[in-house]
């Protein structure tokens, strides 16, 4: 049987080793994509440490795919050998559920995801159903389009689903693997963009990606800084910090909305009476549909907006992990096959 190298996660917590696995024909409904690049996302560390029920192991890990199509199941159509194809965190739907009848596919209630439903992307080969499946405009690299199927995908997904107008003020919080692009991708929009983080080793950076003001964060009241510049229609909370979240709220606008994608996990310490007067609202935005993802990719070719990447090696896939997991990475580690 033919067999393709993947990184293997043994258990929870385990490290991550590369072993060689049998590489397996897609059923009918699946495509095999012969994978090019893989983004190392902040969720795959909840992913390697048993922090999603129901996980299989051993586990490999990766939801941000970009690869050419090396085999077709029976019944796929729209789709041929050698396409250019993208796969992130929506990594199929049953088409059969309500949320899936009523067209919600990013909430589908068996949403399959790469790594988590079936062997994801840290790998030179992976099978996937064809309706995850989202074309890379040709413009685009495989390691520049890999991050845009998750990273990408959320940030712009989310602002243009805000009220916000060209012309309003928008705030980013924290300037990451996230919120690098959602900095672009609100600049892109026609927003007056606000960075916000910590301390200011990051300003320069911010401002280089298109921010027209910067707020660190340690300096005083986030929300006094933001009222200073004129309040803020939407704040996009990439950070993973809820704390860091509930203090962005004084500074929105009545009516204003904080969109949350940073997946921390304690609760947010806002009080509901916050939130009546203003009229403000606070709501969680997941990641993207194919559909989503493909028209990511193309306003970012027409807009200019890239990751900005460091590309690994697979066989260094341990080390560009823990180096993106603990920090070291800016802003987004790819790795290459």
């Amino acid at each position: 049987m033919p067999t393709h190298r993947a990184v293997h996660v043994a258990s929870a917590g385990e490290k991550l080793t590369l072993v060689d696995v049998e590489t397996r024909s897609p059923d009918p409904g699946q495509v095999r994509i012969a994978v090019s690049a893989c983004g190392i996302c902040g969720t795959d560390h909840g992913f390697v440490n048993g922090g999603f029920p129901g996980t299989t192991w051993p586990l490999t890990p990766g939801h941000e795919i970009a690869g050419t199509i090396a085999e077709l199941g029976a019944g796929v159509a729209g789709f041929g050998l050698g396409d250019r194809v993208a796969v992130g965190w929506f990594g199929g739907h049953c088409n059969r559920c309500v949320p899936c009848r009523q067209g919600i596919f990013i909430h589908c209630e068996n949403l399959q995801v790469p790594s988590w439903q079936y062997p994801g992307g840290y790998a030179e080969s992976v099978t996937v159903p064809a309706n995850a499946l989202a074309r890379i405009p040709d413009e685009l690299s495989f390691a520049d389009a890999a991050p845009m199927a998750c990273a990408g995908v959320t940030t712009f997904d989310a602002l243009r689903k805000t009220r916000a107008l060209p012309g309003d003020r928008v705030a980013v919080l924290g300037v990451g693997g996230l919120g690098h692009l959602g900095i672009q991708f609100a600049r892109a929009m026609g927003f007056e963009t606000i960075a916000i983080a910590r301390g200011t080793g990051k300003r320069d950076d911010a401002l280089a990606l298109g921010a027209h003001h910067y707020v660190d964060s340690t300096a005083g009241d986030v929300g006094d800084s933001l009222r200073e510049l004129g309040g803020v229609s939407v704040v996009l909370a990439t950070a993973a910090n809820s704390a860091a979240m509930a203090a962005t709220v004084g500074g929105l606008l009545p009516r204003g909305e904080l969109v949350i994608i940073g997946a921390a996990t304690d609760p947010l310490p806002i009080s509901p009476l916050q939130l009546i007067m203003p009229g403000y609202s606070v709501t969680g935005h997941p990641a993207g549909t194919a559909r989503d993802v493909e028209e990511a990719m193309r306003f970012a070719v027409l807009a200019g907006v890239r990751a900005r990447i460091e590309e690994r090696p697979l066989s260094d896939a341990a080390q560009a992990y823990t180096d993106a997991d603990e920090g070291r990475a800016r802003y987004r580690m790819v790795l290459t096959m």
